[in-house]
């Protein structure tokens, strides 16, 4: 999870700092790579891989593999790989804008099923509020792309 958080934080200080120099491809191309490239590959060897640890993490550790788990990390594993691709293949901005937003909207839909979740309401208040902050940004990254004219 640290490296995750680790990837995610250099694409983010990349991003902004490209974006404050009014570069925006070059933000584009920092979350491409770096956060949803990086962020994607790592999750699925969390979720996937590892799953024994990353269930003992989430307290999810039932004593047999979880199939969600596994399929959660292959989706990160989806966006993640197209993520990369289109980074090394320079795809257009508003294809990387397109790549962003769709690992934004589900970062986004998760954040909000934790958030509003009865039973982790007071539980993990802070790492809630950094997933919605997480999202928010990449929601950000995509649309500012893909609004490029």
């Amino acid at each position: 999870m640290q490296l995750s958080w680790l990837l995610g934080f250099v694409g983010f200080w990349g991003g902004f700092g490209a974006l404050q120099r009014g570069d925006l491809a070059s933000a584009t191309a920092w979350i491409s790579s770096w956060v949803v490239g990086g962020i994607g590959v790592v999750s699925f060897l969390r979720h996937a891989v590892f799953h024994r640890s990353d269930a003992k993490r989430m307290n999810w550790d039932y004593g047999k593999r979880n199939d969600f788990q596994l399929e959660a990390g292959f989706a990160n594993l989806a966006w993640g790989l197209v993520g990369l691709i289109a980074w090394a293949q320079a795809w257009a901005m508003q294809t990387q804008g397109a790549v962003i937003l769709v690992f934004g909207i589900y970062m986004a839909q998760a954040a909000g099923l934790h958030l509003f979740d009865p039973g982790e309401r007071n539980a993990k208040r802070a790492a809630q509020l950094v997933n919605v902050v997480f999202a928010a940004c990449l929601l950000f990254f995509g649309s500012l792309a893909l609004l490029h004219a």
